[in-house]
């Protein structure tokens, strides 16, 4: 039975986030009625809340609030509209995730296969237009959504974590990571440990991971790190270069979000060596181009969602060689999200869901 009104964490403003009576949405044609199972709080969730430039900034916020909140969500197909079991490919009764951008279909971007560079770019969570987000007890997939089907030998924490997995993977996978690479990590937040995952998997001749949390630390360990560091006790640069005859690492992702990380990664990487960016920063930051151009001749690539590898994501929880085990540390209930936020803007927790 499909209730009527339903609880949603409604976004205001920065730091204005209310729990909410909302209606429960009706699918129409080519629409589907999602019950959320769990959502995870993303950091950039976090920005969002305290009010970071570029969610905030300028005289056209690209925030729409007030919106429900929320794109790390999976959960069960309860109705379908018209059409909408195949054309999603689903059934009533399937657990499925929409991808986290609803691409508008028609830009240079999305005509050209790179959907998830939509130059429209909704977000699930941050922009209501055409679709709300999944800090609720049920949400609306609309037309252009990209859903996919969740076998049912995954757990509901690795349902719930297949958002910034699937990110974690397109950004390893940007590294081109070969097999004789001295690979770094920088950052082992949830994305970052699930990257190591990812890493190992392409078998780099040396996992090399960054934090300055103790037990993310160990955690990468056991996901496959051969060796991780501490910035507030080693010292990063010499020991990088010690394990690379005085060279430097051959691949850094960088993925801490404090410009820190950034410097950090400029100066250990080798030359011709490949940089990967795929944090989101709460403040600007400023760094020696010439090490880029004159003096590195370095290839920086961007990496920004999780494109064509939602499914990849799946098909590895699925055979377990992926887990989200440890990293998934807290399940609040929606009427909890306070405390929620504030353990995931915190080095208390991992990554923190909120079930209704």
């Amino acid at each position: 039975m499909i209730s009527k009104t339903m609880k949603a964490i409604v976004c205001h403003g920065p730091y204005d986030y209310r729990l909410e009576d909302r209606d429960v949405p009706t699918p129409g044609k080519h629409e589907l009625l999602i019950k959320i199972v769990a959502c995870g709080i993303c950091a950039s969730d976090c920005k969002c809340r305290s009010g970071a430039a570029m969610f905030w900034g300028g005289d056209n916020p690209w925030v729409k609030a007030p919106v429900i909140s929320g794109h790390e969500f999976f959960g069960e197909v309860v109705a379908a509209g018209e059409d909408a079991e195949a054309h999603f490919n689903v059934a009533v009764g399937d657990r499925a995730i929409a991808e986290q951008i609803v691409p508008c279909g028609k830009c240079r971007y999305c005509r050209t296969g790179s959907y998830w560079m939509c130059e429209v770019h909704n977000i699930f969570g941050f922009q209501r237009y055409v679709a709300e987000g999944g800090m609720a007890e049920y949400l609306l997939v609309t037309e252009h959504c990209r859903v996919h089907k969740i076998p049912e030998n995954i757990s509901d924490d690795d349902a719930a974590f297949i958002e910034p997995m699937s990110c974690g993977i397109h950004a390893v996978n940007r590294g081109d990571i070969q097999l004789d690479d001295v690979v770094v990590i920088a950052g082992a937040g949830p994305i970052g440990l699930g990257m190591v995952q990812a890493a190992k998997l392409k078998s780099p001749r040396k996992l090399i991971v960054i934090d300055m949390v103790e037990e993310r630390l160990e955690l990468a360990k056991t996901f496959g790190a051969d060796v991780v560091l501490n910035p507030a006790k080693d010292d990063v640069e010499t020991e990088v270069r010690a394990l690379t005859d005085g060279y430097g690492c051959d691949v850094y992702i960088e993925a801490t979000g404090v410009p820190a990380g950034v410097v950090q990664g400029l100066n250990i990487i080798r030359k011709l060596g490949r940089f990967v960016e795929f944090s989101v920063f709460g403040k600007e930051t400023s760094v020696d181009w010439s090490i880029i151009g004159d003096r590195k001749e370095l290839d920086i690539r961007g990496a920004h969602l999780a494109p064509y590898t939602y499914e990849t994501t799946i098909d590895l929880f699925s055979r377990g060689l992926i887990t989200s085990k440890g990293i998934v540390t807290h399940r609040m209930k929606l009427a909890d999200y306070e405390k929620g936020f504030e353990l995931a803007d915190s080095t208390d927790s991992i990554k923190v869901l909120l079930q209704p």
